[in-house]
């Protein structure tokens, strides 16, 4: 959910900062004073449109900043969501634990920026984690629910199907995998010829180079031993001979074995030494064993030019292997692998071939069976959610309300057949579904997201979530301009419906009627006000949420009217709503 809102220079607004939390968050104030602004903001804070004009007179930038708790991370997350977008994009952050927070900032002049946990990224990636984390319904908004594939993906989690999506899905992967190896057989003959003796070619060589692990490094060692043989010998040399002595002068050897004797003599006179003497019989003996293995070392190198000639040969053939076949022998041996592979396939062609065609016709009956299954199971899924959202419409106050949701086929000669016809499939099977709703009588039905009226289409989105609740896994859901053209009775059922959804997400919700703002959990005044400043008057938005006090005084006058009888009114409207909320919590624990 969104924890936290900071708005600076955006429109009208100056500075607001809101601290949030769960359950029904109500706004309300009088006409203009900027209630739209403030969702606007939201959404150009998850991506939505956002210009120079939005920048506040006087100012050079604005900024929108939003503190998000996160639901819990799935063990494996779906592809496209929240939590596979955060990882594919390497934007979780351990410090940040659970929240996540993302900053948008425009300055005078167009430059726009967009953070996530502190890292800038493409407005892009911000969008889609937006359509994860709010769902705006009104005028303006990303409504996810209006996407034909979000359409048909809650369908599929409202009717309990994705069990049986997922066995279309494997199947469909399968048969497309081989339906790619069928290919790769079926290719013209001369080419296969050409692509057998390129594979027989780089394989016999590889062989014929009989590589090691490892080999490369040895030899490039070997070469700088080679290369420095004579420098090599002279330093050996010098070592071993400052170690052991010459004729003319004594080593460090000769030099420790007096000390020791001069040591071991003076320790009969003062035990205090005996540490030292032992320290320096352990540094003597161990010069003497660096004086021997010098020795060896010393002995050992060769000036062999013919040798040297071999290791640069034998480095030129790797090298070469490498250019064409990768990077480290370990890469060229494994491409080698995957080439033997491919060339057995090629030399089996025929055969192989005939056991892939086989195996594609199989599969695609198999992939028939399941996607005609799947599409049973969602036209009855469909039925049930039509009517579902139906009830909830016309419950809404939209008695001539009609809606459909619409499972329809392609036909396609290269499809999957089902009853005796091919349909075109994915992965998701063989439907296309899309909402379908004819807000008034006599008007055809058409997709939701071609619903012109802002109020509709937010009572629309509140009657699909409603009927959705439990497949809609959207946190947050804002709702703008949802009870125009409502009466009070029908507001109350509003009213019921949004805090019904804000059981286990947050709902944000921008309201005209007392009837709605008396279910809120929480209650948000925005007032549109002038201010003098610095000898300039500036018009600013605020927003103030209210106490139990202030509350009561607000719901008086959205009823219209003053004294203690709208005081009364409106204290009835809260009772009223409380009574019913408690009343459902009992239900809900019971």
């Amino acid at each position: 959910m969104l924890l936290e809102l900071d708005i600076r220079n955006f429109a009208l607004i100056d500075h607001v900062h809101l601290e949030l939390g769960g359950g029904l968050h109500v706004l309300t104030g009088e006409t203009g004073a900027g209630k739209s602004i403030l969702i606007d903001a939201i959404g150009a804070l998850v991506g939505g449109k956002m210009d120079a004009g939005d920048i506040r007179t006087g100012a050079d930038r604005a900024s929108i900043e939003g503190i998000f708790l996160l639901p819990p991370a799935p063990p494996d997350p779906p592809p496209g969501s929240l939590w596979q977008l955060l990882r594919e994009h390497e934007l979780l952050d351990d410090d940040a634990g659970d929240t996540l927070i993302l900053r948008r900032e425009l300055v005078r002049g167009g430059r726009t920026v967009v953070r996530v946990n502190g890292r800038a990224v493409p407005l892009s990636v911000v969008q889609q984690i937006g359509q994860a984390l709010i769902d705006i319904h009104g005028q303006s908004g990303h409504l996810t629910l209006l996407r034909p594939e979000k359409q048909l993906d809650l369908l599929d989690t409202y009717g309990k199907l994705l069990p049986l999506r997922r066995k279309v899905a494997a199947l469909v992967d399968e048969y497309h995998a081989v339906r790619r190896e069928l290919q790769l057989l079926q290719r013209d003959e001369r080419e296969i010829a050409r692509r057998i003796d390129l594979l027989q070619f780089q394989v016999e060589e590889i062989d014929a180079a009989a590589l090691k692990a490892g080999e490369d490094e040895a030899l490039l060692r070997e070469r700088t031993v080679l290369q420095n043989a004579e420098r090599i010998l002279r330093l050996a040399e010098q070592a071993y001979e400052a170690l052991a002595g010459t004729d003319e002068a004594p080593g460090v050897i000769d030099l420790a074995g007096q000390a020791c004797m001069a040591l071991a003599e003076l320790v009969r006179y003062d035990p205090l030494l005996q540490d030292e003497a032992g320290r320096l019989g352990e540094l003597a003996a161990l010069a003497d064993d660096i004086a021997a293995a010098l020795r060896r070392y010393r002995d050992a190198i060769e000036l062999d030019p013919q040798r040297l000639e071999e290791v640069e040969q034998r480095l030129d053939v790797i090298a070469s292997l490498k250019r064409k076949y990768g990077d480290s022998i370990e890469e060229i041996l494994r491409y080698r692998e995957e080439a033997a592979q491919e060339l057995d396939r090629l030399l089996h062609a025929e055969e192989r071939s005939g056991e892939l065609a086989a195996r594609e016709q199989e599969l695609l009956e198999h992939v028939g069976r399941a996607a005609a299954e799947l599409s049973a199971a969602r036209r009855a899924a469909a039925e049930r959610l039509a009517a579902e959202a139906l009830a909830e419409l016309q419950s809404l106050g939209m008695p001539g309300v009609r809606f459909e949701v619409q499972v329809t086929r392609v036909e396609d000669p290269a499809g999957v057949p089902v009853d005796g016809r091919r349909y075109a499939f994915d992965r998701t099977g063989i439907d296309r579904v899309t909402f379908l709703v004819s807000p008034n009588p006599g008007e055809p039905l058409k997709p939701v997201a071609r619903i012109a009226s802002g109020g509709e289409t937010a009572r629309i989105m509140l009657a699909l979530k409603s009927a959705l609740a439990a497949a809609d896994e959207t946190p947050t859901l804002i709702f703008d301009e949802i009870d125009v053209g409502v009466g009070g009775r029908s507001g109350r059922v509003i009213g019921e419906k949004l805090w019904n959804l804000s059981a286990n997400r947050q709902v944000l919700c921008i309201t005209h009627l007392p009837q709605v703002a008396c279910f809120g959990d929480v209650h948000w005044y925005i007032e549109k006000r002038v201010e003098r400043r610095d000898g300039t008057e500036r018009t600013v938005t605020t927003v103030k949420r209210l106490s139990e006090a202030e509350r009561l005084d607000e719901l008086s006058q959205m009823l219209g009217a003053t004294g203690e009888a709208a005081r009364q009114s409106g204290a009835e409207l809260l009772e009223e709503a409380v009574r019913w909320k408690d009343g459902r919590k009992q239900a809900r624990s019971a």
